[in-house]
């Protein structure tokens, strides 16, 4: 196994194995305003925070709706934080967390600064300008965009997503890029490639994605699948290693 002990930055995506929760959670739900038993939510939380070797209190979420707020955090807090998309730090130790199950994670990283973002980029979010907010405001605590890593998890892949024609190209006229053709040939959205355009448009150039699609992968939660279901997670945070 490699030694990660050493890395300044630990970004991490969860899948739903391996938690309490049950059916239509099941299992590893870490979303607690899904309808999940708080008390499973918990224990899944608490699980995430002991394989990833943090202290519970140090992971920060987020009120997600959808919007294109970008919140600086300086320290733990005690409910997640209100009516914001994306959270960026600059403190050791803080694990920020995004929420998703189609919606694209997006964590972000300047090891050299010290800053690091986490973003939540559905479809209204991502169309009004999420990235490129979290990337303005990294760029405001410091981070410069050719040492900026970004990591975009599990989503909707564009050749499953399907939309109206007109909300594509709504879509499409913001975020250009996203608008693609699905496997059955109907009108769909790919909002990892147009945040991978996006992101090189500002000079962001180190980018990976992984490529899994939530809805057809059934190791995700996929709220296009299932209706209710859970929530996995994106975490990120700076380890105080040179």
């Amino acid at each position: 196994m490699a030694d990660l002990s050493n890395r300044p930055v630990r970004m991490v995506f969860t899948s739903r194995a391996g938690g309490a929760s049950s059916s239509p959670y099941g299992s590893f739900n870490l979303g607690d305003h899904v309808g999940d038993d708080p008390a499973h939510v918990a224990a899944n939380r608490a699980r995430l925070a002991r394989i990833l070797g943090l202290d519970a209190a140090q992971f920060v979420w987020m009120e997600q709706l959808h919007t294109n707020t970008v919140t600086v955090v300086d320290g733990p807090q005690s409910e997640p934080v209100e009516a914001t998309d994306a959270i960026v730090t600059r403190e050791t130790g803080l694990a920020l967390c995004v929420l998703v199950a189609d919606c694209v994670p997006v964590l972000l990283a300047d090891h050299s600064a010290g800053v690091v973002a986490a973003a939540h980029a559905g479809r209204l979010g991502a169309r009004n300008g999420i990235v490129k907010k979290t990337v303005e405001t990294m760029l405001e605590l410091g981070a410069t965009t050719p040492n900026i890593q970004v990591l975009l998890g599990p989503a909707a892949a564009g050749e499953t997503y399907e939309v109206p024609k007109e909300m594509a190209q709504d879509v499409e006229k913001h975020l250009p890029g996203a608008l693609t053709t699905t496997r059955k040939e109907t009108t769909g959205l790919d909002i990892r490639a147009g945040l991978v355009r996006q992101l090189l448009s500002l000079g962001v150039t180190n980018v990976d994605a992984d490529p899994r699609d939530t809805i057809t992968d059934t190791d995700f939660f996929s709220y296009r699948r299932e209706g209710t279901t859970g929530r996995q997670a994106g975490v990120i945070w700076l380890t105080g290693a040179a």
